[in-house]
């Protein structure tokens, strides 16, 4: 057993990275384990979450699992996990309830909880007291070793936690099934070393360690080889790619050397300001398979405020390298993350958020309240709101934040785009995609038209998608 550390999850030493290629194995007695049953897998949180449950989706399989959509059906229940804000912790445990139940009727279903919470020194001691049905629990440094953990699991016939709160390494060879034949995510790092005061991600996720630029890229003309259509590169703060392998090769020579692989479409997530250079603006510029959109976390438009939060940049700042964006990259997109009520915050200091959200008009935002996260430095800060000027914040910016949604979509209105349709549309008859802008369309079109890129006319606009038909 080996449990989470939260005073070990802040360390960072020099220790070089090991990049390892044969790490992962299914043991000879496991390859058939899954024979006649089924697995559900249930995923919390950001894009690396999504990619992580595709690879623990291909160990299960390799282990002869079948997939099930209904929790009632399966015979291993796996939750992989978001520690971000305190709203993803709760659905959670929410959702545990609902498996002790089935539990209660069928005693041989398996449970584990793997991802970012179980990094959590505070979640997994309530996991060991509270929940001691959980069959296993595994965190972000190790899904690779599902099949050996279920062995001890198995063999023990209790509850097994196998948590490391390391720096970390880099694991080549980890199969993976795909959620979609046209798009792919494709992790190019792991970990982050910012430290923002509010975020748990560097004490659940490790030190920033990047993947080799060759590995990156034959796994895209691998992807290119079987029809895939677009990739977006994965990292916690992508801009930084590279800054620890000491080859002198960043984020700049990394997506040069992507577009060169005749993909057609390539997005990347999520970026830092901080590490957002003139190079890698130059790059999306010049080519076309680099799409014109850019997430751009803000956080808070006040000085203050983003100090408090450590992140090393100021409001001038970041409206002039949202300019430069705007200027060299033609008809770009970009959206952003903001957080209010964080401890500290004046009226005055959230009166800067909303100015730079007048200044800048972005696309669209994904707005929250401030959730302390135990561990954290915020999380210690005093905070004097109630619940009420939270709340009424949040909605003020939202106001904000749709209006301009609203006003970037009307521009669409009649113009010819081209979109990838990537699924049925929930509207009946349609099928739905995303412009090169990340704007949802959903268009009148057959399924025969699934994976294509193809031209279509905006014949309606709404504040969160677009309504389109194909232009023959």
């Amino acid at each position: 057993m080996n449990l989470p550390d939260l005073k070990e999850a802040k360390v960072r030493t020099k220790k070089e990275i090991k990049i390892i290629r044969d790490d992962y194995q299914v043991p000879e007695n496991m390859k058939t384990m899954g024979k006649d049953k089924k697995y559900y897998l249930k995923t919390y949180g950001c894009q690396m979450n999504v990619h992580d449950s595709e690879n623990i989706k291909a160990i299960l399989e390799d282990m002869s699992f079948t997939e099930t959509m209904e929790m009632e059906d399966a015979d291993i229940i796996l939750l992989n996990t978001c520690a971000i804000r305190e709203n993803a912790h709760n659905k959670m445990f929410g959702f545990l309830g609902r498996v002790k139940h089935l539990k209660e009727s069928r005693p041989e279903v398996i449970c584990g909880i793997c991802g970012c919470m179980a990094q959590e020194e505070s979640v997994v001691d309530d996991i060991k007291r509270k929940y001691k049905w959980v069959d296993i629990v595994f965190g972000t440094h190790n899904l690779h070793k599902l099949p050996l953990i279920l062995e001890e699991s198995l063999e023990k016939n209790k509850q097994e936690i196998e948590v490391f709160s390391i720096e970390g390494d880099v694991y080549e060879g980890i199969p993976v099934k795909r959620d979609s034949k046209y798009k792919a995510w494709v992790n190019i790092m792991y970990g982050c070393d910012k430290f923002c005061t509010y975020c748990i991600v560097p004490y659940t996720r490790g030190k920033q360690r990047s993947r080799m630029p060759e590995d990156i890229i034959k796994e895209v003309k691998e992807l290119v080889n079987n029809g895939y259509k677009e990739v977006t590169l994965l990292g916690q703060n992508v801009n930084a790619y590279g800054k620890d392998l000491n080859i002198d090769y960043t984020m700049g020579e990394l997506l040069e050397a992507t577009a060169k692989t005749g993909i057609d479409r390539i997005r990347f997530v999520t970026s830092h300001p901080w590490d957002f250079d003139d190079k890698m603006i130059d790059i999306i510029a010049k080519y076309d398979n680099i799409m014109p959109y850019i997430h751009l976390p803000l956080q808070s438009g006040s000085d203050k405020i983003l100090k408090l939060m450590g992140r090393r940049y100021t409001k001038e700042k970041y409206i002039e390298l949202f300019n430069k964006i705007k200027e060299k990259v033609k008809n770009c997109s970009i959206t952003t993350d903001i957080i209010v009520a964080f401890p500290g915050e004046t009226e005055e200091d959230f009166k800067d958020t909303l100015d730079v959200v007048n200044t800048c008009k972005f696309d669209s935002a994904f707005t929250f309240i401030y959730s302390p996260r135990i561990g954290t430095p915020a999380a210690k800060m005093k905070n004097d709101l109630t619940e009420q000027e939270k709340n009424e914040r949040l909605y003020k910016l939202n106001k904000l934040v749709n209006k301009y949604a609203n006003e970037a979509n009307q521009k669409y209105m009649g113009k010819v785009v081209q979109v990838l349709l990537e699924s049925p549309s929930e509207k009946p008859g349609k099928l739905m995609g995303y412009t090169d802008t990340m704007k949802l369309v959903n268009v009148e079109a057959s399924e025969e038209y699934l994976g294509k890129i193809v031209d279509v006319e905006i014949t309606d606009v709404k504040t969160w998608s677009l309504d389109g038909k194909l232009v023959d």
